[in-house]
C-alpha cells in the first residue's frame, strides 16, 4: 500500500477535527468540518513534514456551475461541485466543500461531498477535472436564517505519486446560499377604460427557515414593470418599497392592453425573482 506523506493545509494552520460528510447541523454538538488528514488519510507527522515537495495545483472550482443554491424551508437538492487539478503524477483524488462560519473554529453549517471519493477524468498526463455532489435538505441542516448568504468554499486534491502530495484549502472561495423568494401581482380593475386609474398589488415573500414559513420580505425596493400585449420586453414605469409584511401597492393610469409585473433584483440572502404579468384589458 502505498503511504500518503506530503500535505499542504491552506487554512491559517494545520488542523485535525471529527468529520460527518455530509452535514450541516449536528444534534446538540456542534457542526464538524472536514480536515486534509480524514478525507485523504495522512497522518499527522506527515502532515507536520509537508516540506518542500512537489504539491497538486488547483483551480476552476465550480459549485452548481457558479450559480447560487437556493433553498425552500422543505426539500432536498443534489449539486454538483468540481475542480481541475494538475500534478506531474497526475491526481487520485480531490474533495470540495461549502462551510459556513466567522472562521474555522466557529462552525455552524457545512455541506459536504455524497461520495466517499471523487470521479477524477484526466485530460493529460498531468491534469484531471474532478467532481462530486453535495446535498443541501433545508428540512434538516437549514435550521436558522443566518446561515442565508456568503458560504466558504474548501478544495483539496491528492496526487497519484508515491508521496500521495496533498492540496488542502479551507477557504479556496466563497459562494452564496440563499432564501427562496417569490413575488405576486395584480392589477385592478380588469378591463378598465383608459386614462383610468389602476391599482397594482403584490407580495414579495422568502422561506423563513427558522420558522418554516414563508415571510414577506420587507422594506426591498421592487420595480413595477409593464410591456404591451403585442411586446416582449418590460419596461420599468417606478420602484416602490415593500412594507412591514412584504406587500407592494402602487396606482398607474391606464393607456394600453398589456401586462403588470414586479421584479425584485435580490439581495445577497434572497434571490432575483419576477412576478408573473397580471394582463390588463383597456377599453
Amino acid at each position: 500500500m502505498r503511504i500518503r506523506t506530503t500535505v499542504a493545509a491552506v487554512s491559517g494552520g494545520l488542523v485535525l477535527a471529527a468529520l460527518a460528510v455530509p452535514v450541516a447541523q449536528a444534534d446538540g454538538g456542534g457542526v464538524h468540518k472536514p480536515t486534509a488528514a480524514e478525507r485523504f488519510g495522512v497522518s499527522r507527522a506527515a502532515m507536520s513534514a509537508a516540506a518542500d515537495d512537489e504539491l497538486p495545483v488547483v483551480s476552476d472550482v465550480k459549485v452548481n456551475g457558479g450559480k447560487a443554491i437556493v433553498a425552500g424551508y422543505t426539500g432536498s437538492k443534489t449539486y454538483t461541485v468540481s475542480l481541475t487539478a494538475s500534478h506531474s503524477g497526475n491526481i487520485e483524488d480531490a474533495y470540495v466543500d461549502l462551510w459556513h462560519g466567522r472562521d474555522r473554529a466557529h462552525v455552524d453549517g457545512v455541506f459536504g461531498p455524497n461520495e466517499q471519493a471523487a470521479t477524477c477524468t484526466a485530460v493529460s498526463t498531468t491534469t484531471s477535472t474532478c467532481k462530486l455532489t453535495i446535498t443541501v435538505d433545508a428540512g434538516r441542516y437549514l435550521y436558522m436564517n443566518s446561515l442565508a448568504g456568503t458560504w466558504h468554499v474548501t478544495a483539496g486534491a491528492i496526487a497519484a505519486d508515491e508521496a500521495g502530495s496533498v492540496y488542502w484549502n479551507d477557504v479556496y472561495g466563497t459562494h452564496r446560499v440563499q432564501r427562496l423568494s417569490t413575488l405576486t401581482a395584480n392589477a385592478a380593475p380588469e378591463p378598465v377604460k383608459k386614462g383610468k386609474t389602476i391599482t397594482v398589488t403584490g407580495k414579495l415573500a422568502r422561506a423563513n427557515w427558522e420558522t418554516r414559513k414563508y415571510a414577506g420580505y420587507s422594506t426591498q425596493p421592487v420595480q413595477l414593470q409593464f410591456r404591451k400585449k403585442d411586446s416582449d420586453t418590460y419596461t420599468t414605469v417606478k420602484t416602490v418599497k415593500t412594507n412591514n409584511k412584504g406587500d407592494l401597492k402602487t396606482t398607474v393610469k391606464a393607456t394600453v392592453d398589456g401586462f403588470f409585473r414586479w421584479s425584485f433584483a435580490g439581495t445577497s440572502t434572497t434571490p432575483a425573482v419576477n412576478a408573473a404579468g397580471d394582463f390588463i384589458d383597456v377599453q
